[in-house]
């Protein structure tokens, strides 16, 4: 039986950032011809900062939202959901919390049975999971919108990494998807 693989998947602009300036991601486009189900029906648990989970962990869509956006969203929430927090602990049944320890805690659940595994964010979770070397797949969907401002994808990266280009998507809205293997994580 193979790992599971921690997967980065998210939205990036072309010059860089994961969120405007005032949080914003109004940008990000999703198509049907993207496949974002196929993507979720691969994983079956999501990995979480404290603040990207506050802002997306239990939200809701609203009663316009069209229900294959409704679909994708409860198929999100029935993923398990891992919170990591320096600060918060709480006992929720719904979700588990990481404090320290991270190595150690995130190769135990990479070891564990299960489908693999998804590393939403935020950026400081992303960068030490990068630091870390815990990521084992990068996947890109690079947006064609420049914002000039804005958090960025990659911050406070130690050293070096190279990357495997394992596949490309080219998408009618012109998002590219850019599937990279981290070549120290095989």
């Amino acid at each position: 039986m193979s790992k599971r693989k921690i997967i980065l998947d998210l939205a990036v602009t072309l010059d860089g950032y994961i969120e405007g300036k005032n949080g914003e991601i109004d940008w990000c486009i999703m198509e049907p011809d993207m496949d974002f189900t196929r993507f979720l029906d691969q994983i079956d648990t999501i990995l979480y900062g404290r603040r990207s989970y506050d802002m997306w962990g239990e939200f809701s869509p609203t009663e316009t939202t069209d229900e294959t956006e409704k679909d994708l969203w409860d198929s999100v929430h029935s993923k398990e959901k891992i919170v990591f927090s320096k600060t918060q602990n709480k006992l929720n049944s719904n979700v588990k919390y990481i404090n320290n320890n991270i190595k150690e805690e995130v190769v135990k659940l990479k070891n564990q049975p299960g489908k693999d595994i998804w590393l939403y964010g935020g950026s400081s979770l992303i960068t030490t999971f990068i630091n870390l070397g815990l990521i084992d797949e990068f996947r890109l969907s690079i947006h064609p919108v420049i914002l000039g401002e804005g958090k960025p994808l990659f911050i406070d990266i130690k050293e070096r990494i190279n990357l495997q280009l394992v596949n490309t998507r080219t998408f009618k809205s012109g998002v590219v998807q850019l599937i990279y293997r981290w070549n120290g994580n095989e």
